[in-house]
């Protein structure tokens, strides 16, 4: 069976995809004439079923322009179903198909899954009366049955003797074909049944047939394919019949992975319920308790991990004594192979949009993360409070493509989200969770958007729709890691601060007053300074950055402020900044304790003379007071103070007096 080492998944994540459903396998196209008795045709053909999930039938999404379904198959465009698998009669009312085929319609956008007969019947489920998630199969009865004769079946089938694999192939109808009977292999996890593995071919859509003996006798259920050689496999017919009645099993194992770190938690997807229930009641049942599995894999991962993960353990030290490196992109944090942990490298590329707008883009792990600076013509209360602008913006910016045919077409507008709340992470960073059902996909589209003064900052996913509980959850806890630093104009900043409800916590803490052309205060209970015009342009354009890191703050690790830049507009003519330094712990190597000491000393370039880099001249110095043997500080800011090309000094000491004449720092 498929075991996805990225998250616990199991066969019933199935999902539809561009406007087709794959079914589970994918044999090699040899095929063989069937040579099964003429006068067992007509009963076997009878017998069984095609699959079938309903096409969605209104669809909120906006394209381009008009989808080309006449590039489309005649069949495929005209049915109004999508063909999934085959299913076959195994009494009076009980019909059988493969555990993975049913399960496609679990919390399916398009609708309930159902049987179809070769004349176009479709025939609804009534309830589902067995079921194995390990062993693949399903048993059900339908709500007005078709007067068919059942297949027989024949639990000792012989190896080596010729069989016919019965299916939907490819959507196109019902086929047979033929092969032998070549061997069974033990059942992957744990060796608890044999599989039988045989030779005849099947295609997509064989997947739940019946697999025949030479007289027309059901031995086995068809369900998936060898990985390696063209052997497919099939469940024997005589573990389907000794299966508990009345009763639904899962027992497999899996893999879960949190994004910020290489450890993986295994554990098992256990649970039964009991039996017949509706399709729908069954769905629900199913799907609640593979929420909670997921979620306890969540919770089991992250307990193995207690002592190491984020901030705690020694692997912290050096994020925790590491200032903000002032990057507007949000990314995650990660731990490494060695333990420690980083902020994980993006490598972002950039789409504009109109009126000085941008979307910035990157995936990171399993999510796209992006950086979207709003258009001037959009204010951050729009913005923020119409779900459809943002997404039309960021298609514009981040086309989504369906592909019908051989051509694709932009989606130009998701319409309104689905779900619309709120959600505050650890470091009380207030989220909007927004989600958009795609249903010619069957899946969701889960957005986690961080208010920032130009815009949002966020990370994205689009999942099959019955994982979006497990996808939730994952991006939940990844939130508690996510690192960027908050910028953008004076003006920028002035709308944003009015949109009280959705800032971070730590801004209650901090005043941020600037009247243009006159003066600008910043003040924090850690920081504050002020100045006018004197030291350099305060209007509208001017810029702030506030540079946020992870740090320990009397015992707590805390997300908070580390670093003030200003700059008289976004081309950094001339800037002003304090960076926060803390006291380098003991686990740390030399180089952190050998810039610390130099910060300690007032040595260059903290000394107050000014110099050259990179065409500007900057001068810093180090705030508070001097440093006494007896009274070691903790934390001490640098102030710096940069323009472009090259000054007198006594100029830049001018400046530098005017920028640290109403400092105040209120720790040491």
């Amino acid at each position: 069976m498929d075991q996805r080492t990225t998250r616990l998944r199991h066969v019933a994540a199935t999902s539809l995809r561009t406007g087709a459903l794959l079914a589970w396998l994918f044999i090699a196209p040899v095929l063989r004439a069937a040579t099964l008795d003429p006068s067992e045709l007509p009963r076997v053909q009878a017998a069984t079923f095609e699959v079938v999930i309903p096409k969605p039938v209104n669809d909120p999404l906006t394209y381009e322009r008009p989808l080309p379904f006449d590039q489309l198959p005649f069949q495929q465009r005209n049915d109004k179903y999508y063909s999934v698998g085959t299913a076959f009669a195994l009494g009076d009312n009980h019909f059988v198909t493969a555990g993975h085929v049913l399960s496609l319609g679990i919390d399916n956008l398009m609708g309930e899954p159902a049987l179809r007969d070769a004349s176009g019947h479709v025939f609804a489920i009534d309830t589902v009366t067995r079921f194995s998630l390990q062993q693949d199969f399903v048993e059900f009865t339908l709500k007005d049955p078709p007067k068919v004769t059942p297949l027989e079946p024949n639990t000792h089938a012989s190896m080596n003797d010729v069989v016919y694999a019965v299916g939907n192939a490819l959507g196109t109808g019902i086929v047979i074909r033929d092969g032998l009977y070549t061997s069974q292999t033990p059942e992957e996890e744990d060796g608890r049944w044999q599989w039988m593995r045989f030779s005849a071919a099947a295609s997509p859509g064989n997947s739940g047939g019946p697999l025949l003996d030479k007289d027309g006798k059901v031995i086995g259920v068809v369900l998936m394919k060898s990985p390696d050689e063209n052997l497919n496999y099939a469940l024997p017919i005589d573990l389907v019949l000794k299966a508990p009645a009345n009763l639904a099993v899962a027992d497999t194992r899996g893999l879960y992975q949190l994004d910020v770190i290489d450890s993986k938690q295994s554990g098992r997807f256990k649970t039964e319920f009991a039996l017949p229930k509706s399709f729908a009641d069954f769905s629900t049942a199913f799907q609640k308790a593979y929420n909670a599995s997921a979620d306890q894999q969540l919770h089991d991962l992250l307990v193995e991990n207690v002592t190491t993960m984020f901030p705690k353990g020694p692997g912290s030290s050096r994020l925790l004594h590491t200032g903000s490196n002032l990057d507007t992109f949000p990314t995650l944090l990660h731990r490494g192979s060695n333990g420690i942990w980083v902020i994980a490298g993006t490598n972002e590329t950039k789409s504009s949009l109109a009126h000085n707008g941008y979307v910035a883009k990157a995936v990171v792990g399993s999510q796209l993360m992006f950086h979207m600076r709003k258009p001037d013509d959009v204010t951050s209360k729009q913005l923020y409070g119409d779900s459809k602008l943002f997404m039309d913006l960021l298609l514009k910016a981040a086309p989504l493509q369906r592909h019908v045919g051989a051509e694709q077409v932009k989606v130009t507008s998701l319409g309104k989200p689905s779900v619309e709340r709120q959600f505050t992470d650890a470091y009380q960073r207030r989220w909007q969770v927004r989600e958009w059902p795609i249903a010619y996909d069957n899946s969701v589209l889960i957005a986690f958007l961080l208010p920032v003064p130009d815009g949002y900052a966020a990370m994205m996913r689009i999942a099959p729709a019955k994982n979006e509980h497990e996808e939730m959850g994952d991006l939940k806890a990844l939130t508690d890691f996510t690192y960027l630093a908050y910028s953008g104009t004076l003006a920028q900043w002035k709308e944003y601060l009015a949109n009280t409800d959705l800032l971070p916590a730590v801004l209650s803490d901090i005043a941020i007053r600037f009247d243009y052309g006159n003066d600008f205060h910043y003040r924090s209970r850690r920081l504050g300074f002020a100045y006018t015009p004197d030291l350099q342009k305060i209007d509208q354009n001017s810029e702030l950055v506030l540079g946020m890191s992870y740090f320990e703050d009397h015992g707590k690790v805390v997300w908070d402020v580390s670093n003030v830049v200003v700059k008289s507009n976004i081309d950094n003519a001339e800037q002003i900044s304090f960076n926060r330094h803390i006291a380098p712990s003991e686990d740390l190597d030399d180089s952190y304790r050998n810039s610390w000491g130099k910060i300690v000393q007032r040595s260059h370039p903290d000394d107050g003379v000014p110099y050259s880099e990179n065409d500007m001249t900057y001068i810093g110095t180090v705030g508070g007071t001097q440093v006494s043997a007896p009274a070691q500080p903790g934390v001490l800011y640098t102030a710096f103070y940069g323009v472009d090309g090259p000054r007198p000094q006594d100029t830049m000491k001018g400046k530098l007096d005017l920028l640290m004449k109403d400092v105040q720092i209120s720790e040491h």
